[in-house]
This record gives C-alpha cells, structure tokens and sequence, in this order.
C-alpha cells in the first residue's frame, strides 16, 4: 500500500496550482472591457487550446475504435463460445468512459453538442456570442469547479490504495477509472475558457482563426 500522505501532499501541490491559475478564466471578460490590449494573449490562448483539443479527440477516437473492438470480442465470446470475463466487461465500460470524457471537450469547443435551447436560434451573432459567455460563466464554470473540489479527498485515497475491481477477476484500475472524473472538469474548464474567448473576441471585433468553421457549424444547427 502506498503512503496517503505522499497523494495528499501532491493533490494539495496541484490544487494550489490550479488556484492560481483560475485567474485565467478572467481573460475573455478583460477582452471584452479592452480588446487593443488582451486580444493577443486571447487569441493566443484560444489557439493553443483549439490545437489541444484536437490532440485529445484523436485520443478519443482510439479509444473509441478500441471500445468497438473489446465490445465485439464480448459479444464472440459470450453468444458463440459462452464465455464470460469481467475483465473483459470492464474494459468496454472504461474505454466508453474514457471516449465520453475525452470527447466531450473537444466537441465543445467545436459546437458539436447537441442544443435543445429554442430561444438561441431567434438572436442574432452577437445575442448568440453573449449566451455563450453567459451559459459559460453561469454553469459551465462553476460546476466543472465544482466537480474539482469533490473528487479530490476520494481520488487521494483511491490512488493511494491503488484501488482495482471489486470483482476478483476484474481489471485492477478503478483508481486511472476514477481520475477521469477531475480530468473531465479540467478539460471542460479549458474548452469553456475557449468558448468564452471566441465569443469574446467575436463580440470585440477580433475573431479568431476558426471563426469562419464555428460560424458555419451553428449556421448549419440553426439554419441561420
């Protein structure tokens, strides 16, 4: 077993680093109050996390492809040699995880969530650019922060117990299962910090590089 204090001290150390860095979330506000100056370092910003992002949905896709495979081999196995193997089960149950929580971020920052709000489509550029700073710092933020400070005390204890299945068969990896969870909210937090600085950068007349792909995907949601 691994010492606990050794995971607390180091969640404490990543805790204050993401603290200190919450200011961050600010930039798209300052570039709305003074575009001339904070445009560069938005634009700047938004560009690394859009690059990001793609990063993490290629990771995504393999995981994805990975859950069709394992998901296939479940299906053999049980119906055409009746065999079963938790293992086997657990592993489609976190490689479908893994692809939500991956994907969901990039999907984010590229509007490919789906939308239900009926009364987005009746406003125009800018009205729809302010929702989204909106929605963003009204929910978006606060939850994924939210979310943050909730995991924290149980995934110390889960990685310092090295925690695994239940199951005596099972995959010895529910703590990496777990970590999901903070990793989610962390990638939703900058794919949110994206959202808001384009809608930001849009609203100051600064638009950024993927302006003309964004504007043709919510073009295509709405029909506008």
């Amino acid at each position: 077993m691994v010492e606990p204090d050794l995971f607390l001290r180091i969640g404490g150390f990543l805790k204050w680093i993401g603290l200190c860095l919450l200011p961050v979330l600010v930039l798209p506000l300052l570039t709305l109050v003074s575009p001339s100056f904070f445009s560069g370092p938005s634009r700047l910003l938004h560009g690394h996390i859009s690059s990001s992002m793609k990063i993490v949905l290629r990771v995504a896709m393999i995981f994805a492809v990975a859950l069709v495979l394992l998901q296939l081999a479940v299906v053999v196995a049980s119906y055409v040699f009746a065999l079963s193997w938790t293992w086997l089960s657990e592993a489609v149950i976190y490689a479908f995880a893994t692809v939500f929580m991956l994907g969901a971020s990039s999907a984010l920052v590229s509007d490919a969530h789906v939308r239900v709000d009926i009364l987005r489509p009746r406003f125009g550029k800018d009205g729809r650019h302010w929702i989204e700073l909106a929605g963003t710092y009204l929910f978006l933020f606060p939850i994924m922060i939210r979310i943050l400070m909730l995991s924290e005390r149980g995934l110390t204890r889960s990685w310092s117990l090295l925690e695994g299945s239940r199951e005596s068969d099972g995959l010895p990896l529910l703590f990496m299962f777990k970590t999901l969870v903070p990793l989610f909210a962390i990638l939703m937090l900058a794919a949110g910090l994206a959202v808001a600085l384009r809608a930001a950068l849009q609203l100051s007349g600064q638009a950024p590089d993927d302006a003309d792909d964004t504007s043709s995907g919510m073009e295509r949601h709405y029909g506008a």
